[in-house]
């Protein structure tokens, strides 16, 4: 992997990291849909003046229907169930369980696009899932009952991402990442905002909460997902997929220097094998495994 892939790999966990604090902060305030709507629509925002500057309002020609799906699939329906899960879910356990998404991306290559997973990059999965059992593992139990339903919709939010990481890949992957990004934001807009009108608040959110759409919507998703779809574009979509190991290290990271969330022993285990899961899927370790042919 060149330094560069790597190099936004980590950006982009770290981004990703911190859209769960905003979530966490204005969720509650504007209510899931509306808080989605806002995001999905201030990325559109942003980044339709960049599909002019790189002249590509031209690019999705042809793919109109393909990109609304993944703008459904990859944007407006997992945006909506993490709206739901923290309101309940703190910022590093939605993180954490988020982590799941590379092991549905590989196994959905492997069974759909017939992509063969080497021994390292099979290892790495397992490994990198552990991990990520270590960093939930004293947070949702089963006797946690009103967890186990947010937890369960982040998992379906992950499954999402799996699927649709593998779908840009077959279908988009020759499309400039700038209108991948906006055509993914805008279709999700148009799904989003009219549902969000049968959910306004009562009351009118904190400058907190307005302050935490405007990054979400800026860095956390325009940014970020033109990052997205040049990985899935140049490492194919479960090495791109593997930046969800890194991201529940971040959310924890920042859901206790800026919400104080617990960061417990377990958590920390987590992290080592988190990084050592990501540095196999991605291939910067490898494993040398040969098998040996005996014959009689």
């Amino acid at each position: 992997m060149k330094p560069i892939y790597l190099i936004e790999l980590i950006s982009l966990a770290a981004i990703w990291g911190a859209s769960f604090i905003f979530m966490r902060i204005g969720s509650p305030e504007f209510g899931p849909f509306l808080f989605m709507a806002l995001r999905t629509l201030t990325a559109s925002l942003f980044l339709l003046p960049l599909v002019y500057i790189a002249k590509q309002q031209k690019a999705l020609n042809g793919y109109k229907l393909k990109m609304l799906f993944v703008g459904q699939l990859n944007t407006a329906i997992p945006f909506v169930l993490f709206g739901y899960a923290t309101l309940t879910l703190a910022a590093g356990t939605t993180s954490v369980l988020n982590g799941t998404a590379p092991m549905f991306g590989a196994i959905v290559a492997y069974l759909w696009l017939k992509e063969k997973l080497s021994f390292s990059a099979t290892m790495g999965l397992f490994i990198g899932f552990v991990g990520v059992y270590f960093l939930v593992f004293d947070k949702v139990t089963v006797n946690e009952t009103n967890m186990i339903k947010p937890a369960i919709a982040v998992l379906i939010a992950a499954f999402c991402y799996g699927f649709s990481a593998n779908y840009a890949k077959k279908y988009l992957s020759g499309i400039n990442p700038i209108a991948l990004a906006a055509g993914s934001q805008i279709s999700a807009s148009l799904t989003l905002i009219p549902i969000s009108l049968f959910f306004l608040p009562t009351t009118m959110p904190s400058s907190e909460a307005f302050t935490s759409v405007v990054l979400l919507g800026v860095v956390c998703t325009g940014i970020a997902y033109i990052i997205f779809f040049r990985l899935i574009a140049n490492l194919g979509p479960a090495r791109a997929m593997s930046v969800t190991y890194l991201i529940p290290a971040f959310g924890l990271l920042w859901g206790s220097l800026f919400l104080d969330e617990t960061i417990s022993q377990w958590m920390i285990i987590g992290y080592a094998l988190i990084l050592t899961g990501v540095a196999l899927t991605t291939g910067l370790l490898k494993l040398n495994y040969k098998q040996k042919i005996i014959k009689n």
